[in-house]
């Protein structure tokens, strides 16, 4: 039986291929910034605007977005400006969102327990046509500033002061990569849920670095292996029965340990195909006073 003959298939497909696409190339900038983890924060704090929207009869996907971006932009000031370093900065994002959140759902008029597991986990196969274009605009949205922006992004990712010097814009950008990073997570909790969203910017960008060297090549080889790993995500959790959310992301993981073995085996071939070179000693030798 051909599942793909139905409109909520393929919706759940198009929704995964757009958040393949659009969360590594965004997870590129937050792995070099050493960011990793943010997605985690900003997506509880997405959790506090389902809630909202759930408990003003909205729609939870534009809550969500509209809240966890305010919530990533106060964390970029709060670390730009106050005493509070990134890392206690996240904590207060974490318990405060999902605090807010429970709390939200709780009193809206749909407080069940399956309202927040799909939003938590993922329920791509609910994703309905207005969902689907929301996503579809804001994940290109957020694909077309990744690669114009690419440039000065990476700037201020590798050295943030050194693009403050040359005349960047390091607050607009900071703020452009926080608003986007809260966007993406907002789009991508239908697919896989609030709770993993951070897997699918991270692991396809681990994944490609273990292959390639120029940032570009692995922005790409990183969008490449997130679109095959959802959208083979969605195809092997609707023929086994599984959550979609989490089959993508240990599909993602599966290529990852594949990669990883992979170009460890290749070195150790290629070190024994061609051995390096030893080195010649040194003609003189100081010796220390």
């Amino acid at each position: 039986m051909d599942l793909f003959q139905y409109d909520f298939m393929m919706r759940a497909l198009m929704g995964a291929l757009i958040i393949g696409l659009a969360a590594p190339a965004l997870g590129i900038y937050l792995v070099q910034r050493r960011l990793s983890l943010i997605g985690d924060g900003i997506g509880h704090v997405a959790l506090t605007g389902v809630g909202v929207g759930l408990l003003l009869n909205q729609s939870p996907v534009l809550s969500a977005v509209i809240v966890a971006a305010i919530g990533a932009v106060g964390v970029e000031l709060i670390r730009e400006r106050g005493r509070t370093s990134g890392d206690l900065a996240l904590a207060l994002l974490f318990y405060g969102g999902i605090a807010g959140g429970v709390v939200l759902v709780a009193l809206s008029d749909d407080a069940s327990s399956n309202s927040l597991v799909q939003y938590l986990f993922g329920s791509l196969i609910t994703t309905s046509p207005e969902d689907i274009a929301v996503i579809a605009v804001l994940g290109a949205a957020v694909l077309i500033a990744m690669l114009a922006f690419r440039p000065a992004l990476f700037a201020v990712c590798n050295d943030e002061e050194y693009a403050r010097v040359s005349g960047l814009p390091v607050r607009a950008l900071n703020i452009l990569m926080a608003v986007t990073t809260a966007v993406t997570v907002t789009i991508a909790m239908r697919t896989v849920g609030l709770l993993l969203v951070s897997a699918l910017m991270v692991i396809p960008v681990a994944a490609a670095q273990q292959v390639t060297r120029g940032f570009r090549t692995t922005m790409a080889a990183a969008m490449a292996i997130g679109l095959v790993a959802a959208g083979a995500g969605v195809v092997v959790s609707a023929e086994a029965d599984t959550p979609p959310g989490a089959t993508t992301v240990i599909l993602a993981l599966a290529v990852f340990v594949a990669i990883t073995v992979g170009a460890a085996g290749w070195r150790v071939v290629r070190r024994r195909v061609h051995p390096p070179h030893e080195v010649e000693p040194p003609d003189v030798v100081l010796q220390k006073v």
